[in-house]
């Protein structure tokens, strides 16, 4: 049995027919920037959303990016974000102007670590970006007290959480904006490149869209000088048909989450995801802990099952970092938790036999390596 950890091909066979004619109306109204299907998508991610206002841009990177500028978050400022993240959320930060400042994960969800986010808030701080990792929101009440308290703006990143609810409200309104990416693998994921800032504040998506094109709304007109980061026509149009299917891929995502966990819990070499009680996860990843990760990950590979590690160094950690100075020892929980986790397949196209085969697997190969 061969198993990928995305199985990216099965997903378009399934709704091929509504993706292809998508393509083609592209093709036929050759609109292919700044088309129509644009607002079309927008207006419908907002309704899926809860939220008023969606902007299309070229990524996830620049969505992060777009809404710290419309923010005017830029030189001499600080960000302070999570460290047990994908360097795209700190990249962004420092391509606003800004510092990026790190915070440890917490040990049970992996999301920002709320109880160590004050130690870290200076007076040049002024946002914080909790990502919802792994498809679980972070703990936003606690952090939105701590914004009210110091005076902080709060951009959610929503990369891997599309649909995800936090005390019953989608996530992506508990901010100032939320930030999305649409990157293929995701689980509403384009053909390409895509990306979006959300909002309820109108002013706001209005700055964002402007900056997102040459710092325009008219043709010719720039208000102000911006960037180039529309979202492409074509992928727009494959969004909104994935669109209509999120939810039910999403209720998939969930009964296999659970198929795992009452396969898995109970062995004490293997830690399944927490949920925290007032959350609904999406599972973007199905994400364990186990011991000789390495060793493991090679028996899982020779039983035709692809894995993944999200990620195998803390930012602070990387070369690209090395200038903020930071040590082993400075973020243990990452640091630790860096060798242990490992992503096995989850996806709505998974079958109930291969969910059995690959926990089955996963259980042997730990107890081998113990």
């Amino acid at each position: 049995m061969n198993i990928p950890l995305v199985d990216l091909k099965s997903q378009y066979l399934s709704i091929k027919n509504e993706i292809d004619g998508a393509i083609q109306s592209v093709l036929n109204q050759t609109d292919f920037i700044g088309g129509s299907a644009i607002k079309t998508f927008e207006k419908s991610f907002a309704d899926f959303s809860g939220i008023r206002h969606v902007v299309g841009v070229a990524n996830g990177t620049d969505a992060i990016h777009l809404a710290l500028r419309a923010c005017g978050i830029g030189s001499g400022d600080e960000v302070i974000t999570a460290v047990n993240i994908f360097i795209a959320t700190s990249e962004a930060i420092t391509a606003a102007g800004a510092k990026v400042v790190f915070v440890d994960n917490d040990p049970s969800t992996y999301t920002i670590d709320v109880t160590k986010i004050e130690e870290r808030i200076t007076s040049k701080t002024k946002a914080i970006i909790p990502i919802h990792l792994y498809g679980q929101p972070a703990d936003m009440t606690a952090i939105q007290q701590i914004a009210e308290k110091h005076n902080l703006i709060v951009i959610e990143d929503a990369a891997q959480a599309h649909g995800a609810l936090y005390n019953g409200m989608k996530i992506g309104s508990f901010g100032k904006a939320a930030t999305f990416s649409f990157y293929p693998g995701k689980n509403l994921g384009a053909y390409g490149d895509a990306g979006a800032v959300a909002t309820n504040d109108e002013q706001f998506a209005e700055r964002v869209r402007m900056l997102a094109n040459h710092g325009r709304l008219e043709k010719y007109e720039h208000k102000i000088e911006g960037y180039n980061s529309r979202l492409d026509t074509l992928q727009a149009a494959i969004l909104s048909v994935k669109l209509r299917h999120l939810d039910e891929w999403i209720k998939r995502r969930q009964l296999h989450a659970s198929h795992f966990d009452n396969l898995l819990n109970g062995h004490d070499n293997i830690k399944t995801p927490a949920v925290r009680k007032n959350s609904t996860h999406v599972y973007h990843l199905y994400v364990v802990r186990v011991d000789a990760r390495e060793k493991v990950r090679n028996i899982l590979k020779q039983k035709g099952i692809a894995t993944g590690i999200h990620y195998p160094i803390p930012l602070h950690l990387q070369p690209a970092y090395r200038y903020l100075n930071h040590r082993a020892g400075d973020f243990p929980v990452a640091e630790r938790y860096a060798s242990q986790l490992l992503s096995i397949p989850l996806y709505p196209e998974l079958t109930d036999a291969q969910v059995e085969y690959i926990a089955g697997a996963l259980i042997d190969a730990c107890k081998s390596t113990t």
